[in-house]
């Protein structure tokens, strides 16, 4: 390539050839003379990151070019691409053809290729004489050979990552993480959105044929059930739809705000509701997290000026960060082998019984509704992904937590390979724990009841219970037979047994852990300081579900 080719990383600062670093504080003189200087032909490489606004490596590339080339290259295992079921593929390219259209209304195209980047930037690099690549870092270790491949092709550096607070290593409880975090202060506004009136993208004839955004049939990915193409709750790909559900999002948490309490979701998580949670365009980039953080707490500050902001408002968010933050430079964090900061738990191997919980055949219709409406339509309440995921673990079957990995990273819209796999260590007290001591777990039967209290949800996704009695729905097996043949379900016959006892599941195999900083488990599972009608809540009064906290 050109000897003044050049990446730019997500924090805008430039790398050349010849090693000469210039960044965001260059002198006044630099940033006219890179004003006057608009000759780079540049391609940005999209990879997690697919929006345009709040996107400071795309801003960094346009910043001195003529030509702009918007570049995705499906390699296999982009976005996730290597596990993702039909749902997550589905939202990929919905999220793709949204880029495709916005940059139509500015006069360009995205262009896609088939291919390994090394391979195809070879080729366009030459074709195309570009001079500068722009890309948004990805810190996930899984990332580093991919990128570090194009880097050493384009003759450039890439970004050090360095951990300066608590002594360069990584906080591994979240108590530590805030305090990190809040030595660093909040993150920084969001960037301007970019300017395509001075720069050009190129067309080319046939884009569609040679370019074009491909189907899921040209991808070969064909549904796996067909409530897959007949789901309830849709979710939908893409920065335009995630724009607009932010502003959504917003409504109910200004509601929340005023009436004295943050994260409304977390009372009374609506299960059946419209979809207003924001994490999957979070983990394809749809939106910004940055974008996202300062509208909460914009929000919040307009209501209450003068108040201390809680850290309860973005915790959610400051999770999602922290498991980012725990995986840098561990390759092996999705293991429990080889994996320094994984206890290496004798869990069982069981096959079959992971199928069960897979396919929503447990007995038990709170867990199995979740895993039905997770095959089906690729998302699941954080109090549901909770209680699925104890009941695999450390609640009932007693089985190793990479198992669930692997179910949730085919199926779940959201899942990445850090945060999923952090959330899984966490709630099988596998990792994140400064104290380890004596079990605790949700009972499928007393939190299904709690979070469902209607049974809406379970009668939705577990159709053969629909005339189930709400008193029995739970634990359909406590029916009386002329109760079961009245609701036209027999148990066992139409609706499984309950595979395992769980009392007996819970109690008669606990070598090891479970949380044990109570304030921890709190914010990770959702639970408030104070209830909406005031007063101070405690586990116990809040939800009888949780069992020994």
């Amino acid at each position: 390539m050109p000897q003044d080719s050049t990446t730019v990383d997500s924090d805008g600062s430039h790398e050349d050839h010849d090693s000469t670093a210039v960044d965001s504080d260059s002198s006044q003189d630099d940033q006219d003379q890179e004003d006057q200087i608009k000759n780079h032909i540049t391609v940005h490489w999209f990879r997690h990151g697919l929006r345009l606004h709040d996107n400071p490596s795309l801003l960094a590339g346009m910043k001195k070019s003529s030509v702009l080339y918007p570049v995705f290259i499906f390699d296999g295992t982009v976005a996730g691409t290597k596990t993702a079921g039909y749902n997550r593929m589905r939202f990929l390219i919905e999220c793709l053809k949204d880029m495709d259209d916005k940059l139509k209304e500015v006069g360009g195209r995205l262009y896609c290729f088939t291919g390994q980047p090394v391979d195809i930037f070879e080729k366009i690099v030459e074709e195309w004489g570009v001079t500068q690549v722009t890309f948004e870092s990805d810190p996930e270790p899984i990332w580093k050979d991919r990128d570090n491949s194009v880097k050493n092709l384009l003759q450039s550096k890439g970004v050090q990552v360095v951990i300066e607070v608590n002594g360069g290593s990584p906080p591994l409880t979240f108590a530590l993480f805030n305090l990190v975090t809040t030595t660093i202060g909040d993150p920084p506004r969001p960037v301007d959105d970019p300017d395509f009136s001075k720069v050009r993208i190129p067309l080319v004839d046939n884009h569609a044929e040679k370019f074009g955004v491909p189907t899921l049939e040209k991808l070969g990915i064909e549904p796996e059930f067909p409530e897959q193409n007949s789901r309830i709750n849709k979710w939908k790909g893409g920065e335009t739809k995630a724009l607009e559900l932010m502003e959504v999002r917003m409504k109910s948490e200004e509601k929340a705000f005023i009436a004295g309490y943050v994260m409304p979701n977390q009372y009374q998580p609506d299960l059946t509701g419209p979809p207003l949670s924001m994490s999957a365009h979070l983990r394809f980039g749809c939106l910004s997290v940055r974008k996202f953080y300062w509208r909460i707490y914009d929000k919040f500050r307009k209501i209450y000026p003068d108040a201390s902001v809680p850290i309860s408002l973005t915790a959610q968010l400051v999770w999602r960060e922290y498991f980012y933050t725990m995986s840098v430079d561990n390759i092996n964090y999705d293991r429990v082998m080889e994996n320094p900061i994984c206890l290496k738990i004798p869990w069982y191997n069981n096959p079959e019984a992971v199928n069960k919980w897979t396919m929503g055949q447990t007995g038990y219709p709170w867990i199995d509704a979740i895993m039905n409406q997770l095959r089906q339509e690729g998302w699941i309440h954080h109090v549901c992904r909770h209680a699925v995921s104890c009941f695999l673990t450390r609640g009932d079957l007693w089985i190793s937590w990479t198992e669930g990995l692997k179910v949730f990273l085919k199926y779940l819209l959201d899942a990445d390979w850090s945060v999923c796999a952090g959330n899984w260590m966490w709630v099988s007290s596998s990792a994140f724990e400064k104290v380890l001591q004596c079990p605790h777990c949700f009972c499928p039967v007393r939190y299904g009841k709690r979070m469902d209290p209607d049974g809406e949800f379970v009668r939705r996704y577990i159709p053969v219970l629909r005339n189930m009695p709400l008193r029995y729905l739970f634990e359909p097996w406590k029916a009386p037979k002329p109760v079961q043949e009245k609701a036209n379900c027999i148990i066992g016959k139409d609706y499984p047994l309950p595979m395992v006892d769980h009392k007996k599941a819970s109690a008669e195999y606990t070598p090891h852990c479970a949380p044990s900083n109570e304030n921890e488990v709190r914010q990770f599972v959702w639970l408030p300081d104070h209830s909406p009608k005031g007063g101070k809540c405690t586990a116990t009064f809040l939800c009888d579900a949780m069992e020994g906290l």
